[in-house]
């Protein structure tokens, strides 16, 4: 193998390299795999800190996060329900926000 052989094959190997940890870094719309893992954890933790506050009907409060950030939606009977619910949220390790989507019913 001669060395400039040897250079091609090493430079087309880092690209290949590059081209592979790109597809695994988040973007502003997407998700590392990572992080969709770390937003599974939260999104679950929220809905059971929701269920185990007995003055919210967790099956009408819908939660999705995307890097930290929570969205609630759905609906609750009072607003004193809704500032739990985000209250709640907001004490759930590795939320970085709560946005309030919810509604009155």
């Amino acid at each position: 193998m001669t060395s400039t052989h040897f250079a091609r094959v090493s430079v087309l190997l880092a690209a290949f390299a590059l081209a592979g940890l790109a597809g695994c870094a988040s973007t502003q719309k997407q998700e590392s795999t990572g992080q969709y893992i770390d937003d599974t954890v939260i999104t679950t933790s929220v809905k059971a800190a929701i269920f185990a506050e007995p003055t919210l009907k967790s099956a009408e409060i819908n939660v999705e996060t995307f890097k930290g950030r929570v969205q609630l939606s759905g609906f609750v009977t009072s607003r004193d329900n809704m500032a739990r619910a985000v209250q709640v949220s907001q004490g759930v390790r590795g939320v970085s926000s709560v946005a309030n989507d919810m509604r009155v019913k």
